[in-house]
Protein backbone atom coordinates (compact mmCIF):
# COMPACT_ATOMS: atom_id res chain seq x y z
CA UNK A 1 0.00 0.00 0.00
CA UNK A 2 0.88 3.36 -1.03
CA UNK A 3 2.79 5.46 2.13
CA UNK A 4 1.79 8.83 2.95
CA UNK A 5 2.70 10.76 6.21
CA UNK A 6 0.49 13.93 6.13
CA UNK A 7 1.81 14.85 10.33
CA UNK A 8 1.29 18.38 9.97
CA UNK A 9 -1.81 19.89 12.56
CA UNK A 10 -3.49 20.95 9.39
CA UNK A 11 -3.47 17.84 7.76
CA UNK A 12 -7.64 16.70 8.00
CA UNK A 13 -9.48 16.42 4.66
CA UNK A 14 -11.24 19.48 5.77
CA UNK A 15 -7.84 21.78 6.11
CA UNK A 16 -6.32 20.65 3.50
CA UNK A 17 -8.54 21.37 0.84
CA UNK A 18 -9.13 24.33 2.68
CA UNK A 19 -5.54 25.34 2.26
CA UNK A 20 -6.08 24.72 -1.60
CA UNK A 21 -7.82 27.69 -1.88
CA UNK A 22 -5.11 29.94 -0.29
CA UNK A 23 -4.11 33.02 -2.43
CA UNK A 24 -1.61 35.69 -2.59
CA UNK A 25 -4.55 38.14 -1.98
CA UNK A 26 -5.96 36.32 0.88
CA UNK A 27 -2.56 35.85 2.64
CA UNK A 28 -0.84 39.37 3.21
CA UNK A 29 0.29 40.70 5.63
CA UNK A 30 -2.24 43.55 5.77
CA UNK A 31 0.00 47.15 6.28
CA UNK A 32 3.41 45.42 6.34
CA UNK A 33 6.27 47.85 5.39
CA UNK A 34 7.55 47.20 1.87
CA UNK A 35 10.16 44.60 1.29
CA UNK A 36 13.53 46.16 1.44
CA UNK A 37 16.05 43.78 -0.19
CA UNK A 38 18.96 45.03 1.43
CA UNK A 39 17.52 44.68 5.13
CA UNK A 40 14.85 41.66 4.52
CA UNK A 41 17.08 39.23 2.38
CA UNK A 42 19.42 38.70 4.82
CA UNK A 43 17.04 38.82 7.35
CA UNK A 44 15.68 36.35 6.33
CA UNK A 45 18.17 33.82 5.27
CA UNK A 46 19.72 34.48 8.89
CA UNK A 47 16.47 33.43 10.37
CA UNK A 48 15.55 30.71 8.74
CA UNK A 49 18.61 28.93 8.46
CA UNK A 50 19.58 29.40 12.79
CA UNK A 51 16.02 28.14 13.20
CA UNK A 52 16.53 25.25 10.21
CA UNK A 53 20.25 24.56 12.04
CA UNK A 54 18.27 23.84 15.85
CA UNK A 55 17.62 20.19 14.21
CA UNK A 56 19.77 19.75 11.38
CA UNK A 57 23.27 20.05 11.33
CA UNK A 58 25.83 20.82 8.09
CA UNK A 59 23.35 21.45 5.77
CA UNK A 60 23.83 25.23 5.04
CA UNK A 61 24.65 24.84 1.38
CA UNK A 62 21.68 23.11 0.35
CA UNK A 63 18.94 24.91 2.88
CA UNK A 64 20.04 28.07 1.16
CA UNK A 65 19.12 25.95 -2.57
CA UNK A 66 15.68 24.95 -1.07
CA UNK A 67 14.83 28.69 0.31
CA UNK A 68 16.38 30.22 -3.06
CA UNK A 69 14.48 27.38 -5.07
CA UNK A 70 11.13 28.58 -2.68
CA UNK A 71 11.76 32.34 -3.43
CA UNK A 72 11.92 31.70 -7.35
CA UNK A 73 8.61 29.77 -6.87
CA UNK A 74 10.00 26.35 -8.16
CA UNK A 75 10.85 22.84 -6.97
CA UNK A 76 13.83 20.93 -6.06
CA UNK A 77 15.30 17.67 -6.91
CA UNK A 78 17.21 15.98 -3.72
CA UNK A 79 19.77 13.93 -5.04
CA UNK A 80 21.65 11.61 -2.45
CA UNK A 81 22.32 8.33 -0.54
CA UNK A 82 19.73 7.57 2.51
CA UNK A 83 20.32 8.46 6.04
CA UNK A 84 21.86 12.07 5.25
CA UNK A 85 18.84 13.92 6.75
CA UNK A 86 16.93 15.14 3.47
CA UNK A 87 13.53 14.48 5.32
CA UNK A 88 14.48 15.85 8.17
CA UNK A 89 15.54 19.09 6.33
CA UNK A 90 12.45 19.49 4.13
CA UNK A 91 10.31 18.39 7.52
CA UNK A 92 12.50 21.16 9.63
CA UNK A 93 12.06 23.68 6.51
CA UNK A 94 8.37 23.38 6.34
CA UNK A 95 8.11 24.25 9.66
CA UNK A 96 11.00 27.13 10.23
CA UNK A 97 8.25 28.63 7.38
CA UNK A 98 5.03 27.82 9.02
CA UNK A 99 3.85 25.85 6.29
CA UNK A 100 2.02 22.71 5.94
CA UNK A 101 3.61 19.50 4.72
CA UNK A 102 3.54 16.22 3.12
CA UNK A 103 5.36 13.24 2.59
CA UNK A 104 4.69 10.44 0.05
CA UNK A 105 6.50 7.47 -0.05
CA UNK A 106 7.98 6.56 -4.12
CA UNK A 107 6.18 2.84 -4.53
CA UNK A 108 5.61 0.81 -7.48
CA UNK A 109 2.09 0.67 -6.57
CA UNK A 110 2.06 4.14 -5.72
CA UNK A 111 -1.49 5.30 -7.59
CA UNK A 112 -1.88 8.82 -9.26
CA UNK A 113 -4.91 9.39 -6.61
CA UNK A 114 -2.69 8.26 -4.16
CA UNK A 115 -1.14 11.81 -4.55
CA UNK A 116 -3.57 14.09 -6.15
CA UNK A 117 -6.96 12.86 -4.09
CA UNK A 118 -10.32 11.18 -4.69
CA UNK A 119 -14.00 11.15 -4.87
CA UNK A 120 -16.16 8.89 -2.51
CA UNK A 121 -19.87 8.14 -2.62
CA UNK A 122 -21.30 9.47 0.91
CA UNK A 123 -24.55 10.11 1.79
CA UNK A 124 -26.17 10.12 -1.97
CA UNK A 125 -23.28 12.52 -3.26
CA UNK A 126 -19.61 12.39 -3.94
CA UNK A 127 -16.82 14.29 -1.59
CA UNK A 128 -13.53 14.66 -3.01
CA UNK A 129 -11.01 13.83 -0.22
CA UNK A 130 -7.73 15.83 -1.43
CA UNK A 131 -4.49 13.98 -1.93
CA UNK A 132 -0.85 15.07 -0.20
CA UNK A 133 -0.09 17.51 -3.46
CA UNK A 134 -2.84 19.69 -1.55
CA UNK A 135 -0.10 20.81 0.73
CA UNK A 136 2.03 23.59 0.78
CA UNK A 137 5.87 21.77 1.13
CA UNK A 138 5.18 18.20 -0.62
CA UNK A 139 8.10 15.82 0.40
CA UNK A 140 7.92 12.94 -2.99
CA UNK A 141 10.81 10.41 -0.98
CA UNK A 142 12.46 7.80 -4.17
CA UNK A 143 10.10 9.35 -6.66
CA UNK A 144 11.92 7.22 -9.07
CA UNK A 145 10.07 4.02 -7.22
CA UNK A 146 7.30 5.34 -8.43
CA UNK A 147 5.77 4.14 -12.09
CA UNK A 148 5.97 6.98 -14.92
CA UNK A 149 2.42 6.76 -14.34
CA UNK A 150 2.35 8.03 -10.99
CA UNK A 151 5.56 10.15 -11.94
CA UNK A 152 3.38 12.13 -14.71
CA UNK A 153 0.52 12.89 -11.63
CA UNK A 154 3.07 15.31 -10.75
CA UNK A 155 3.32 16.98 -14.04
CA UNK A 156 0.34 19.43 -13.36
CA UNK A 157 0.48 19.80 -10.25
CA UNK A 158 4.08 21.22 -11.10
CA UNK A 159 4.02 23.56 -14.13
CA UNK A 160 0.15 24.43 -13.37
CA UNK A 161 -0.48 24.41 -9.68
CA UNK A 162 -3.75 23.21 -10.34
CA UNK A 163 -5.01 19.50 -10.10
CA UNK A 164 -7.51 18.37 -12.90
CA UNK A 165 -9.84 15.44 -11.91
CA UNK A 166 -13.07 14.55 -12.58
CA UNK A 167 -14.19 17.28 -14.93
CA UNK A 168 -12.97 19.65 -12.00
CA UNK A 169 -9.88 22.06 -11.82
CA UNK A 170 -8.49 22.28 -8.31
CA UNK A 171 -6.02 25.14 -7.45
CA UNK A 172 -3.08 24.21 -5.09
CA UNK A 173 -1.99 25.95 -2.16
CA UNK A 174 0.57 28.91 -2.36
CA UNK A 175 3.27 28.78 -1.45
CA UNK A 176 4.03 25.32 -3.52
CA UNK A 177 6.99 23.25 -3.56
CA UNK A 178 7.85 19.58 -4.41
CA UNK A 179 10.76 18.22 -3.14
CA UNK A 180 11.79 15.24 -4.69
CA UNK A 181 14.46 12.78 -3.84
CA UNK A 182 16.35 10.19 -5.59
CA UNK A 183 18.74 7.73 -4.51
CA UNK A 184 21.52 7.76 -7.14
CA UNK A 185 23.33 4.63 -6.12
CA UNK A 186 20.01 1.81 -6.70
CA UNK A 187 18.19 0.98 -9.82
CA UNK A 188 16.74 -1.73 -9.04
CA UNK A 189 12.97 -1.51 -9.08
CA UNK A 190 13.44 2.17 -10.28
CA UNK A 191 12.14 4.32 -12.85
CA UNK A 192 14.32 6.85 -14.39
CA UNK A 193 12.79 10.80 -14.67
CA UNK A 194 12.40 11.61 -17.96
CA UNK A 195 14.00 14.92 -19.16
CA UNK A 196 10.61 16.54 -19.61
CA UNK A 197 9.84 15.92 -15.67
CA UNK A 198 13.47 16.45 -14.77
CA UNK A 199 13.14 19.95 -16.28
CA UNK A 200 10.02 21.18 -14.56
CA UNK A 201 12.86 21.29 -11.16
CA UNK A 202 14.12 24.42 -10.89
CA UNK A 203 17.64 22.92 -8.94
CA UNK A 204 19.37 20.03 -8.13
CA UNK A 205 20.37 19.72 -4.57
CA UNK A 206 22.85 17.59 -2.64
CA UNK A 207 23.03 17.19 1.27
CA UNK A 208 26.16 15.21 1.34
CA UNK A 209 28.19 13.49 4.65
CA UNK A 210 28.47 15.79 7.50
CA UNK A 211 32.32 15.96 8.84
CA UNK A 212 33.66 14.17 11.89
CA UNK A 213 32.27 16.81 14.38
CA UNK A 214 28.88 17.38 12.55
CA UNK A 215 28.34 13.67 12.89
CA UNK A 216 29.16 13.70 16.12
CA UNK A 217 26.58 16.83 17.19
CA UNK A 218 24.15 14.90 15.16
CA UNK A 219 24.12 11.85 17.66
CA UNK A 220 24.31 13.95 20.53
CA UNK A 221 20.94 15.82 19.53
CA UNK A 222 18.87 12.44 18.91
CA UNK A 223 20.65 10.97 23.00
CA UNK A 224 19.72 14.61 24.10
CA UNK A 225 16.45 14.92 22.40
CA UNK A 226 13.94 12.39 21.14
CA UNK A 227 12.86 14.58 18.05
CA UNK A 228 14.96 17.21 17.08
CA UNK A 229 12.81 18.48 15.00
CA UNK A 230 10.37 19.82 17.50
CA UNK A 231 12.94 22.76 18.59
CA UNK A 232 12.34 24.32 15.22
CA UNK A 233 10.06 27.36 15.37
CA UNK A 234 8.88 29.11 12.79
CA UNK A 235 10.41 32.59 11.88
CA UNK A 236 8.45 34.07 9.34
CA UNK A 237 4.44 35.64 9.47
CA UNK A 238 1.85 34.02 7.63
CA UNK A 239 1.54 35.36 4.14
CA UNK A 240 5.51 36.77 3.85
CA UNK A 241 6.51 34.40 1.79
CA UNK A 242 3.84 35.18 -0.72
CA UNK A 243 5.57 39.25 -0.59
CA UNK A 244 9.52 38.17 -0.55
CA UNK A 245 8.51 36.13 -3.88
CA UNK A 246 6.91 39.36 -5.43
CA UNK A 247 10.07 41.82 -4.35
CA UNK A 248 12.33 39.31 -5.73
CA UNK A 249 11.12 38.95 -8.93
CA UNK A 250 11.26 43.46 -8.86
CA UNK A 251 15.00 42.53 -8.56
CA UNK A 252 16.91 44.08 -11.18
CA UNK A 253 18.85 42.07 -14.21
CA UNK A 254 21.11 44.23 -16.62
CA UNK A 255 21.61 43.24 -19.97
CA UNK A 256 24.92 42.30 -19.20
CA UNK A 257 24.11 39.44 -16.86
CA UNK A 258 20.91 38.57 -19.20
CA UNK A 259 23.34 38.11 -21.86
CA UNK A 260 26.15 36.35 -19.76
CA UNK A 261 23.39 33.64 -18.39
CA UNK A 262 21.76 33.24 -22.61
CA UNK A 263 25.76 32.40 -22.43
CA UNK A 264 25.83 29.76 -19.86
CA UNK A 265 22.99 27.80 -21.04
CA UNK A 266 24.12 28.58 -25.19
CA UNK A 267 27.36 26.68 -24.28
CA UNK A 268 25.87 23.65 -22.67
CA UNK A 269 23.82 23.12 -25.86
CA UNK A 270 27.33 23.27 -27.97
CA UNK A 271 29.75 21.18 -25.79
CA UNK A 272 31.51 17.78 -26.97
CA UNK A 273 30.80 16.12 -24.26
CA UNK A 274 26.61 16.96 -24.00
CA UNK A 275 23.96 15.48 -26.26
CA UNK A 276 20.97 17.60 -25.12
CA UNK A 277 21.71 20.55 -23.80
CA UNK A 278 19.81 22.86 -21.55
CA UNK A 279 16.68 24.45 -22.82
CA UNK A 280 15.17 27.88 -22.45
CA UNK A 281 13.39 26.74 -19.20
CA UNK A 282 16.59 26.47 -17.82
CA UNK A 283 17.73 29.93 -18.57
CA UNK A 284 14.42 31.32 -17.31
CA UNK A 285 14.94 29.14 -14.00
CA UNK A 286 18.78 30.77 -13.81
CA UNK A 287 17.12 34.16 -13.64
CA UNK A 288 14.82 33.59 -11.16
CA UNK A 289 17.31 31.40 -9.00
CA UNK A 290 20.04 34.03 -9.27
CA UNK A 291 17.57 36.53 -8.22
CA UNK A 292 16.56 34.99 -5.54
CA UNK A 293 20.32 34.32 -4.73
CA UNK A 294 20.86 38.23 -5.07
CA UNK A 295 17.88 38.57 -2.80
CA UNK A 296 19.69 36.57 0.12
CA UNK A 297 22.13 38.11 -0.37
CA UNK A 298 20.83 41.52 0.75
CA UNK A 299 21.09 43.24 -3.04
CA UNK A 300 18.35 44.52 -5.09
CA UNK A 301 20.27 43.85 -8.76
CA UNK A 302 21.42 40.41 -9.78
CA UNK A 303 25.80 40.39 -10.67
CA UNK A 304 27.52 37.38 -12.86
CA UNK A 305 28.47 35.81 -9.25
CA UNK A 306 24.77 35.36 -8.58
CA UNK A 307 24.58 33.16 -12.19
CA UNK A 308 27.74 31.49 -11.34
CA UNK A 309 26.31 30.68 -7.77
CA UNK A 310 23.33 29.03 -8.85
CA UNK A 311 24.56 27.86 -12.67
CA UNK A 312 25.57 24.38 -11.20
CA UNK A 313 22.27 23.29 -9.18
CA UNK A 314 20.15 24.25 -12.03
CA UNK A 315 22.01 23.30 -15.19
CA UNK A 316 23.72 19.83 -13.87
CA UNK A 317 20.29 17.72 -13.66
CA UNK A 318 18.86 19.46 -16.97
CA UNK A 319 22.09 17.87 -19.33
CA UNK A 320 22.45 14.58 -21.58
CA UNK A 321 25.47 13.33 -21.97
CA UNK A 322 27.11 11.54 -24.92
CA UNK A 323 27.60 8.03 -24.17
CA UNK A 324 30.66 7.68 -25.33
CA UNK A 325 32.22 10.32 -23.50
CA UNK A 326 29.96 9.69 -20.48
CA UNK A 327 31.85 5.97 -20.70
CA UNK A 328 34.83 7.96 -21.15
CA UNK A 329 34.40 9.88 -17.52
CA UNK A 330 32.60 12.62 -18.39
CA UNK A 331 30.20 14.08 -15.78
CA UNK A 332 27.68 17.03 -16.17
CA UNK A 333 28.96 18.26 -12.76
CA UNK A 334 32.48 18.51 -15.44
CA UNK A 335 30.38 19.64 -18.21
CA UNK A 336 29.32 22.41 -15.87
CA UNK A 337 32.61 23.82 -14.65
CA UNK A 338 34.30 23.93 -18.34
CA UNK A 339 31.51 26.03 -18.94
CA UNK A 340 31.31 28.68 -16.47
CA UNK A 341 35.43 28.22 -16.89
CA UNK A 342 35.38 29.17 -20.47
CA UNK A 343 32.64 31.57 -20.79
CA UNK A 344 33.68 35.27 -20.44
CA UNK A 345 32.16 36.95 -17.55
CA UNK A 346 30.87 40.40 -18.26
CA UNK A 347 32.80 43.38 -15.62
CA UNK A 348 30.72 43.82 -12.23
CA UNK A 349 28.11 46.85 -12.68
CA UNK A 350 28.23 50.30 -10.82
CA UNK A 351 25.29 50.47 -8.86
Amino acid sequence: MAKVDTTDDSATDESTAAASTTTRAGTAEGSAPPIDPSRDGTRTWSAVRDSVAVAVVGAEAPLRLLLVCLLADGHALVEDVPGVGKTLLARAFARALGLTFARIQGTPDLLPSDITGTSVFEAGSFRFIAGPVFHQVVLVDEVNRATPRTQSALLEAMQERQVSLEGVTRPLPEPFIVLATENPIEYEGTFSLPEAQLDRFLVRIRVGYPDAAGEARIARRHVDRSEPLEAVEQVLPAGRIHRLQDAVRTLHVGDEVTAYAVSLVGATRDHPDVSLGASPRATVGLFRAAQAWAFLTGRSFVLPDDVKAVAPAVLVHRLRLDLDRELRGSTAENVIADVLASTAVPPRPDH
